[in-house]
Parts: structure tokens; C-alpha cells; sequence
């Protein structure tokens, strides 16, 4: 026995229709040709899915369990006709992100809110990833795009600058370094220096500080959340090298001191790396056009 979409689609539209007639005109077909699919049907099926003679048209006990079928099947098959015909219109798609950066939620939020309303049939997921090859993973196609620091050369992935930022020294304004303009790696050997729990080829404060001067901090102690980093600064509990983009509101309070890493002070760029071939969805293309735009006005001082 064959059945197609057709057939499930016959039966609910007869059933939801009560008549021959009125269901050709839902079907777009003449009743002549309903009829004769429906006797292929009953053939095929060795049964009477109908019951005769009644009005309006009823279903036998085997047209409803058919009708169950058609009920929990045709609304999957729609849904994703109507998904696929998003994605050829650009307007719906799958958007998984993998982040390189702890601190990057930070400005992602609101990024991702202001996305969210422009694009709500684009599937939307995050992923740390430091807990994983991101890279590798964007190429497989296991995420959509890869929020990084680090550019790299590789085949059918483009990194797609997004913005500048400044790693800043942030200490409690009762710190003996409080009043500086900007500090040194020698200053770091005598402090506790909080981080976020990742490796330190991932921190700004070593990569571009520290190791390079070979200096290591008294202790290092890792903290998960931002608000806990910045509740131990300010209780000078130990100092932290944050981006500019978290400090903003803690640049005009009188619990924080902030300055530069080093006289001339540090500049990184964000990166969204992508498959060359997603570069020019509708929906990828606003995205970075959003994670420029937004983070800027984060970076600024409230006034």
C-alpha cells in the first residue's frame, strides 16, 4: 500500500469539508478526480474509508485512523515548507553562535534582543566557546559563527571585523596604584589578579602584558561572573584587566579606579568569523552590522 501527502491531504480536506464537491474546490481539483483518487485509495487500502450514503460524507473507522495520521503529519510537513520557504526568502534560518571571548555576553545581549525582533524565525543558540574547537566547529557546520580575537587564514571561513575595543586596569580606589595613568607588568607582581576561569592564552592581561614581560602575578583567582569580579575589586580584594565595554558605568564611580595597560595603552579587535558562503544572508549580514553598532555605545561613558 502507497500513500502519499495527497491522500493525507484528501482526507482532511473531505472530513473538514462534509462533501465531495466542497472538498475539489479546497483541493483546487474537479470531483471527478477526487473521486477517482479516492477509489485508488480504497483499493489499495482493501477497505471503505468512507461511509456511504451518509450526509454529510462521513469517514469510516479506517478514514479516521487515517485522518489521525494525516492530523499529526500534514501540520510537520507545512511547517517545514514554510521553514524552507524562509530560507529561500532569507528571512528564517538557523543562527548558532560560539563565543571566544568570556566577556562577550556582555554586549551579545543586546545585540541578540535587537536581532530577535528584526528576524524572530532565525533559531538563535549560544555556545561557549572555550569549551570547545569553535573554529573547527564553524567549518563543520555545527555553528553558524564564531565571535574571536584571533583571525586566522582558512578556507571558506571570512573574519568580519566588528569593533575595537581596550583591555583597562580596574582596581578600588583605595588601591595603591589608584591615581595612575596607566600600569606596567611589574606592577602586577604583587597583586592578586582576578580573571575569568579560562586559559590565559584567552586573556588580554597575559597575551598582551605580562607574558610577554615574563612577569607573573602574586596569585591569580578565577571568577565566573562580572558583577562578583567587580564586587571583589572594589572591596580591594585583588585588580582586574576587563574590556572597556564592562566598565563603562564603573568609570564614573567613586568605588573604581581604571587606566591603561602600559603608557600607550592596548587595542584589540573582535572578529565574526562565518562561512564564506553565509556572508550574504539577509539575516547574518544585519547581525554584524548590529555587533558593530551596539558595543560602540556600550564602550561610552554615561552621561
Amino acid at each position: 500500500m502507497h500513500i502519499d501527502f495527497r491522500h493525507l491531504r484528501t482526507i482532511r480536506a473531505i472530513h473538514q469539508a462534509g462533501g465531495l464537491a466542497r472538498a475539489a474546490d479546497l483541493l483546487h481539483i474537479t470531483q471527478s478526480a477526487l473521486s477517482h483518487q479516492i477509489k485508488g485509495l480504497e483499493d489499495q487500502a482493501g477497505v471503505e474509508l468512507f461511509v456511504r450514503r451518509s450526509k454529510p460524507l462521513k469517514l469510516s473507522a479506517a478514514g479516521m485512523r487515517l485522518l489521525r495520521v494525516a492530523d499529526k503529519v500534514l501540520p510537520e510537513i507545512e511547517a517545514l515548507e514554510a521553514e524552507f520557504s524562509g530560507l529561500r526568502q532569507g528571512s528564517a534560518g538557523r543562527l548558532h553562535i560560539a563565543i571566544e571571548c568570556h566577556a562577550c555576553f556582555e554586549w551579545l545581549f543586546p545585540v541578540l534582543e535587537r536581532f530577535r525582533q528584526s528576524w524572530p524565525e532565525v533559531d538563535i543558540d549560544i555556545r561557549p566557546g572555550l569549551a570547545f574547537d569553535a573554529l573547527p566547529a564553524l567549518a563543520k557546520e555545527e555553528v553558524d559563527l564564531v565571535v574571536s580575537s584571533d583571525p586566522e587564514t582558512l578556507d571558506g571561513i571570512t573574519f568580519q571585523p566588528l569593533f575595537d575595543y581596550e583591555p583597562l586596569f580596574v582596581a578600588s580606589s583605595q588601591h595603591r596604584l589608584a591615581g595612575r595613568d596607566f600600569v606596567t607588568a611589574e606592577d602586577f607582581r604583587d597583586e592578586t589578579l582576578i580573571t575569568y576561569p579560562v586559559d590565559r592564552s584567552r586573556l588580554d592581561v597575559f597575551t598582551e602584558l605580562l607574558t610577554p614581560a615574563k612577569v607573573e602575578p602574586r596569585a591569580v583567582r578565577q571568577i565566573e561572573l562580572t558583577a562578583v569580579i567587580l564586587l571583589l575589586v572594589a572591596s580591594n580584594r585583588g585588580v582586574a584587566v576587563l574590556p572597556d565595554w564592562v566598565l563603562r558605568e564603573q568609570r564614573t564611580s567613586t568605588d573604581y579606579v581604571t587606566c591603561r595597560l602600559g603608557k600607550a595603552g592596548v587595542t584589540k579587535r573582535l572578529y565574526a568569523a562565518i562561512r564564506t558562503d553565509d556572508a550574504d544572508k539577509p539575516f547574518m549580514a544585519h547581525l554584524v552590522r548590529l555587533a558593530r553598532d551596539i558595543p560602540l555605545r556600550l564602550q561610552r561613558p554615561q552621561g
